[in-house]
């Protein structure tokens, strides 16, 4: 690795191979992908939002796919992945929840009926959306940005196809998440062991700077437990979260050094569980009206005064 290379850049080969292995196991392990992914949905009751059109950008396996269709069921929607067999495990999920719906309604009404649409899938990266500008009324993105390099990028694409008065709402991780791990790593040898995590206020900035208007931040700490280290390890690795920094060990972990990593990880057991420690940062925020042209000129817009009362 050349010196002036990020250790703890991404590699965005390593991620994507990494979850295109975890395809057919992410479903089982992915508990809490879940339970932020409904969390987030809650907050939609909070918003008049109707949309005709949706971006789930990162949709994994599709289970978000399943909620926004049944919140949404007029609406379009958009599942959109850099890793092309959860695309797959996305689509064999619409089609038998499509198929299981049209038996219910043929069963419930006597006659042949129509289910709900089946999403559009796109195997494509989220800061070079395949879309046009402005054609989408709500990006949903649950526990992606932290899968990307320069999360900017992806909010300025975000806010490219997104329709004036449309919605973003994500979550990511923040930079406590998995502080235990990266404890137990550190100073083990020179390679990097654990990503880095933007901070919540930094995430704010990039909104405001990408045109955003009136975000909202907030956070919630989660907290998982596993009977061991290779519990841990075996989740992490069941849902595609490997080590994807281009400062990451090339070989396995020595036996000793492995061994002070075990040791470094017991020093968090509490209640005979081993921690890892989840930062959740929740956004929303709103794409407002131009203020300038495409020339750079200010837009000043005039409205015809309402006539007095008489």
């Amino acid at each position: 690795m050349a010196p002036s290379v990020d250790p703890l850049r991404l590699d965005p080969q390593s991620v994507r191979h990494a979850f295109e292995r975890a395809a057919a196991s992410y479903d089982a392990s992915a508990v809490l992908q879940r339970e932020i992914g409904q969390r987030m949905a809650e907050r939609l009751l909070l918003v008049k939002l109707q949309p005709a059109a949706i971006l789930d950008a990162g949709c994994g396996t599709g289970d978000a796919l399943s909620e926004l269709s049944a919140r949404y069921p007029d609406a379009s929607l958009i599942g959109l992945d850099l890793a092309y067999a959860m695309l797959d495990s996305a689509r064999r999920r619409a089609a038998a929840a499509n198929a299981s719906e049209r038996s219910l309604l043929a069963r419930l009404l006597g006659t042949r009926a129509m289910a709900r649409r089946v999403p559009a899938l796109v195997c494509g990266d989220a800061c070079r959306l395949p879309l046009a500008a402005g054609t989408i009324d709500l990006v949903w993105s649950n526990l992606t940005l932290q899968w990307i390099n320069d999360a900017s990028a992806a909010f300025a694409e975000f806010h490219r196809v997104l329709r004036v008065g449309g919605l973003l709402m994500f979550t990511t991780f923040g930079p406590d998440t998995l502080k235990e791990l990266r404890a137990a790593f550190a100073g083990v040898d020179g390679a990097t062991h654990v990503s880095r995590f933007i901070d919540m206020h930094d995430v704010g900035d990039m909104l405001v700077q990408a045109g955003f208007a009136d975000p909202v931040m907030d956070m919630e700490t989660v907290t998982l437990t596993y009977a061991d280290a290779t519990t841990m390890m075996r989740e992490l690795k069941a849902i595609g979260a490997h080590n994807a920094t281009v400062g990451r060990p090339r070989g396995l972990t020595g036996r000793a050094r492995w061994s002070r990593v075990l040791a470094r990880l017991e020093a968090f057991r509490r209640d005979g569980r081993l921690p890892a420690t989840y930062e959740v940062v929740y956004g929303h925020a709103w794409k407002p009206e131009p203020r300038f042209a495409d020339d750079g000129r200010a837009i000043v817009r005039f409205e015809r005064a309402g006539r007095s009362p008489r």
